[in-house]
């Protein structure tokens, strides 16, 4: 018997027709690879390059010819002769109800352009829902000094919970608690943070995509309003702390760091980082010497 490493079968090349245009698409791929293979704008919110998809916030629904529901463009693979629609009525109905009602109930408002013109795109107005339609205000989590919690602005797209878990930690210091309208994200018998399992890596906040979960640096320059992206410069570089080569962006803004993350596409992060990498930056601009 033949030893070393088992290679599997090619992947065959499917033919698929998207909104009209034919196109190849590698067996086993995404309605939503293959949509962004033709440049098509979908929009995500619970979906990472670097996380297994959840399904939860159905913002990527797309129409296929015969199924009798819309299907989540994320991880419905494409089949041999498959037909969508991306644009059609049905679909722009649904995304955009997804959006009033998220837009709705929570505090979307430090959401990046990218959600801010989906919302343009498919005519969002969650204001006709009312001002009294928000359901989980709550005070803000500050119990500890590297990030902060407001889960004010918690959609449960459950990144965080799956970059706690298996898809990059694997420590589970986190998840979803309740059901139904009751269902939030907590830690294990909502302790407070620094009496759970949590390490302090900081991969749920490098995967949040509302602000619920942000930087304690980030926060406070937000509070004093002194937060500004426009003056803000990224420098890659790679972490000293280990040898394993992790990539950082450092975020700085009048000559300090204020946030680290990390590429996506890194072949050694894929975005994720350790406590060191993520929250070891304070030491570049301390000043603190010892007596």
């Amino acid at each position: 018997m033949a030893s070393g490493v088992f290679v599997g079968l090619p992947r065959r090349m499917v033919t698929v027709t998207i909104d009209g245009v034919d196109v190849q698409a590698t067996e086993g791929t995404t309605i939503l690879e293959a949509c962004r293979g033709l440049s098509i704008d979908t929009p995500t919110l619970c979906q990472l390059e670097n996380l297994t998809p959840v399904n939860v916030c159905r913002a990527c629904v797309v129409e296929v010819e015969g199924s009798r529901v819309l299907v989540p463009a994320c991880s419905r693979k494409v089949e041999a002769g498959m037909k969508v629609l991306t644009d059609s009525e049905r679909v722009r109905h649904s995304r955009r109800m997804v959006l009033e009602m998220l837009a709705s109930s929570v505090d979307m408002s430090l959401c990046g352009p990218q959600v801010r013109g989906w919302m343009t795109q498919y005519g969002a107005q969650p204001q006709r829902f009312g001002p009294g339609a928000a359901t989980v205000a709550q005070p803000v989590k500050i119990d500890n000094d590297l990030y902060v919690r407001d889960y004010s602005r918690c959609i449960l797209c459950y990144k965080c919970v799956e970059a706690c878990g298996v898809d990059a930690q694997n420590t589970f210091a986190i998840g979803v608690a309740g059901r139904g309208f009751d269902a939030h994200i907590a830690t294990e018998f909502t302790v407070a943070l620094p009496e759970s399992a949590c390490v302090y890596c900081g991969n749920c906040i490098g995967v949040c995509p509302t602000g619920a979960l942000m930087f304690k640096s980030e926060y406070d320059m937000r509070q004093a309003g002194t937060w500004d992206e426009s003056q803000q410069t990224v420098t890659e570089t790679v972490c000293p702390y280990c040898g394993v080569g992790c990539m950082l962006e450092l975020h700085v803004q009048d000559n300090s760091i204020v946030k680290v993350t990390s590429p996506l596409d890194h072949s050694v992060t894929a975005g994720h980082l350790c406590v060191k990498g993520r929250f070891g930056f304070e030491f570049v601009q301390s000043r603190k010497r010892s007596e």
